[in-house]
């Protein structure tokens, strides 16, 4: 019973000396070809259509979901004395509707949001200690919280210049003269493959870089 019993503690100890040599491997295996990080968010190329005019928004012809083309004509602001037209800027998508017809608008008022829904793409904050193995063209995959059933394959299009502490509107200072080192992380564009229509901008995603 005793040397049953040994046997099968030998055994049980093989077994987990062995996964923890197999998690190690694997572990390793994915530190040395991958880069990953959860911080990162579906993003897409905005632009706001905004009042040419002040006066009243006499015509509006869009509303959330609305497809429009760069130049298209989609409402009218009457100042008194003449009709000035309202166009889109871009191609895309309206995925923001704030006007209504009869409404009284200001010159530069932001009427709605578009978006290019059509080229969808991924930035993913990546560590500096980590950035000087990303190269543009290298092959991404991608998982999105609102499909998390689907991957993606993306590209690396474009890093950052400078950090994104350079541009926070609160930068990081010290009223002691004390210095308290924090990685810094860039900000690194990833294109999106195929896109499923659960994909939308602000969506938290999760990027797997090969080296």
């Amino acid at each position: 019973m005793n040397r049953s019993r040994l046997i099968i503690a030998n055994i049980i100890g093989v077994l987990v000396i062995c996964f923890f040599i197999a998690a190690g491997a694997y572990f390793y295996y994915e530190k040395s070809n991958f880069i990953k990080t959860e911080d990162a968010v579906v993003q897409a190329d905005m632009m706001p259509l905004v009042s040419p005019a002040q006066g009243v928004l006499t015509s509006w012809n869009i509303q959330d979901g609305t497809d429009v083309n760069d130049k298209n004509i989609v409402g009218g602001v009457s100042d008194g004395t003449k009709v000035v037209p309202v166009s889109s800027r871009m191609n895309g998508k309206i995925i923001k509707n704030d006007a209504r017809v009869n409404q009284l608008v200001q010159a530069g008022q932001v009427l709605a949001q578009e978006a290019d829904m059509d080229h969808l793409y991924v930035v993913a904050n990546i560590k500096e200690t980590q950035l000087k193995d990303i190269k543009v063209g290298q092959s991404v995959d991608i998982s999105v919280d609102g499909d998390s059933g689907t991957k993606f394959e993306g590209v690396v299009k474009e890093i950052g210049y400078a950090t994104n502490s350079v541009f926070s509107v609160l930068p990081q200072q010290s009223s002691t003269g004390s210095y308290t080192k924090v990685t810094q992380k860039i900000p690194v564009k990833i294109s999106i493959n195929q896109v499923s229509s659960k994909v939308l901008p602000g969506m938290n995603a999760e990027v797997k870089i090969s080296l």
